[in-house]
């Protein structure tokens, strides 16, 4: 038997998937434990439900957060806290601070959870993403704290509730252990939440960047030009259709907060059941779209979303070569966005039939759910809870599928094959 373990190898797709599927049932187990909650435990399926979201910092839950003690949302923390950063990033520090160095194979797995392909300075990326995740949650607790002492709260309250929001919000999770999420609160946590969710959202490879043109004179690269393009885009412009959608209704604050945390966060400052058709369709389109490539947050990443539209418009234009900022895009990139977002169209298609087979709550309804839970976002009109133990299961593959995206659950199973150097005449299709 041990002979027969020894040989098992696993490739980088299936060591990633595997060892979020460990965290995930490590977490089942942890929640289900009667002493985590304040009175009454959960089932299982609960249990599981909420490990998943938390693991995929996704954020929808079955049950409410407050019905955790503090072992509660301290497991509820590590979970978010593995989930975001990823699992690979953690182990590497630990394998590098024992053995000194870092396996090629561990290296590849660390780089597909930071969706990067480049296999360069992996010591100082390391330390990096540990240094600004903890530097960015412990600035984001003290400012929380201070809004949260504003609402009333005793001074450790005021820091445990600064402490869990700063890093739900960093790790674009959308936990919070405030049954109406953030409805009410004041203007110091709702900008402050934002500023983490901004943060985590928009990758580590950025943040990098910006930091670095900031210390020495140094152009950005072309995916940090279209990451923070894209997302200052996206921000503005979901605020603008949301306050128009709701004809004044809501303030341009709430406006703005329900386009940040759209794309990937899942909190809320509003009631979302009583927002305009139209404001839920495009807060719909926002939480498919999602964060940037290599950040805490899920969705086909705005790099997808905006090769994908800047490709289509070229092609319209009759322009075979698609050129960013004096920089053209590769043909292989191009195909790999494409074939992202078929994906992500796919799996969205699927995940709402099934749950609207199960459960016929609307079609706009169960897509928003379906695509919450694919985005990782959070977002819920409250059907969450009322989908059923079938509907439950379908909505944890899809969190699941959404973390660690369609591409390494097809790698899965599939093993790539070796590149065919004998070339097909072409043919024309009409």
């Amino acid at each position: 038997m041990k002979s027969k373990l020894s040989h098992i190898r696993l490739n980088p797709w299936q060591y990633l998937i595997l060892s979020f599927l460990i965290l995930i049932s490590l977490g089942t187990f942890s929640l289900n434990l009667p002493f985590v909650h304040h009175q009454n435990g959960i089932s299982f399926i609960d249990s599981l439900f909420t490990s998943t979201s938390a693991v995929c910092v996704t954020g929808l839950t079955t049950v409410n957060t407050s019905g955790f003690n503090w072992q509660g949302e301290l497991v509820l923390l590590l979970l978010m806290q593995l989930g975001a950063i990823g699992i690979m990033t953690l182990s590497s520090s630990f394998i590098l601070a024992v053995r000194g160095k870092i396996s090629l194979k561990h290296k590849i797995s660390f780089f597909r959870t930071q969706e990067n392909t480049s296999l360069h300075d992996i010591h100082d990326i390391l330390r990096f993403i540990l240094r600004i995740t903890f530097i960015t949650e412990f600035i984001g607790a003290i400012l929380l704290s201070i809004g949260f002492s504003f609402m009333g709260n005793t001074f450790w309250e005021s820091i445990h509730q600064g402490i869990f929001h700063s890093v739900s919000a960093f790790c674009n999770a959308g936990f919070s252990n405030y049954d109406s999420s953030l409805i009410g609160m004041n203007a110091i946590i709702k900008y402050t939440v934002m500023a983490l969710i901004i943060i985590g959202g928009i990758g580590y490879h950025v943040i990098y960047e910006i930091i670095k043109k900031y210390r020495i004179e140094k152009r950005y690269s072309l995916h940090t030009k279209i990451v923070l393009l894209t997302t200052g885009i996206l921000i503005f412009a979901g605020a603008l259709f949301i306050f128009i959608f709701e004809r004044g209704h809501l303030s341009v604050t709430d406006s703005l907060f329900q386009s940040v945390t759209a794309r990937t966060a899942g909190f809320n400052s509003i009631d979302l059941s009583n927002l305009h058709y139209l404001s839920l369709f495009f807060i719909t389109l926002l939480m498919f779209i999602g964060a940037s490539p290599g950040s805490t947050g899920g969705g086909i990443k705005t790099t997808t979303f905006f090769i994908v539209a800047f490709s289509v418009l070229k092609i319209l234009k009759g322009k075979s070569d698609v050129v960013v900022f004096k920089r053209q895009i590769p043909n292989n990139v191009i195909l790999k966005s494409f074939a992202i977002l078929s994906a992500y169209f796919i799996v969205a298609f699927l995940g709402t039939l099934a749950l609207l087979y199960h459960n016929n709550d609307g079609f706009l309804n169960t897509l928003f759910e379906v695509t919450s839970a694919l985005g990782t976002v959070g977002l819920s009109l409250g059907i969450t809870s009322e989908v059923g133990m079938y509907g439950k299961l379908i909505l944890i593959i899809i969190m699941f599928v959404g973390r660690v995206g369609p591409a390494s659950i097809a790698m899965l199973t599939f093993k790539n094959d070796k590149e065919v150097k004998i070339k097909y005449p072409e043919e024309s299709v009409y």
